[in-house]
């Protein structure tokens, strides 16, 4: 298991919270966490944002608007 500080709305502050054995095989990444103090349980949602996009959008040129 391994130990994360994070804050826990139910504790009202600061709280280790570890991650339990996982069976999805995500090991110490799994995105399940469980308060030590508590019990409460969260999911860590993470997500990956391409780069290309982000390029994509920056380079483009302002399109210009004509008056009717």
């Amino acid at each position: 298991m391994s130990d994360r500080e994070l804050y826990c709305d139910v504790c009202e502050g600061v709280a280790p919270f570890e991650a339990p054995p996982c069976v999805d095989g995500h090991g110490t990444d799994c995105p399940e966490l469980i308060c030590t103090g508590c019990g409460t349980a969260v999911v860590i949602a993470t997500f990956t944002v391409p780069v290309t996009r982000l390029t994509d959008r920056r380079h483009r040129q302002p399109t210009r608007r004509q008056a009717a």
